[in-house]
């Protein structure tokens, strides 16, 4: 069962028919990183019969925008993530992506994560991480 169809996925983002292929592409790694951060919320709870509405909209959001980080990076791995060279050269030109954190550019790595997932989840209750109460 799928948390999110394509049509839901278009009136969330704007996107066009045209995202259409990497939301297919993208879907099932997005929800696996998101079972993962929620710890299997949605696994155990049926999110079409989720009462709170508000938890479940900011969720989908969330999986819009791990699907197209996934999209906008082309990769959906963390070794594809990072897998950048820091520096390439073609004949005279030479293009560096130096970090802005670390002038060297290395030791800097992508999360698998978006950082928009956690602007959407945030509120929730879905990153909880403590024990719950008996």
């Amino acid at each position: 069962m799928s948390y999110l169809e394509f049509s839901e996925f278009q009136e969330l983002t704007g996107k066009t028919e045209d995202f259409k292929e990497l939301f297919e592409k993208y879907l099932i790694k997005a929800e696996a990183v998101l079972d993962h951060e929620t710890q299997d919320f949605y696994q155990f709870n049926d999110i079409k019969t989720d009462e709170v509405t508000f938890r479940v909209n900011k969720f989908k959001k969330a999986l819009c925008a791990q699907i197209i980080y996934f999209g906008d990076l082309n990769a959906d791995t963390f070794e594809n993530l990072n897998s950048q060279p820091q520096m390439f050269t073609i004949g005279s030109t030479t293009v560096s992506n130096v970090s802005r954190y670390n002038a060297g550019g290395s030791n800097e790595s992508k999360s698998l994560v978006a950082e928009d997932v956690y602007l959407y989840l945030e509120g929730t209750g879905l990153l909880y991480r403590g024990v719950p109460s008996c």
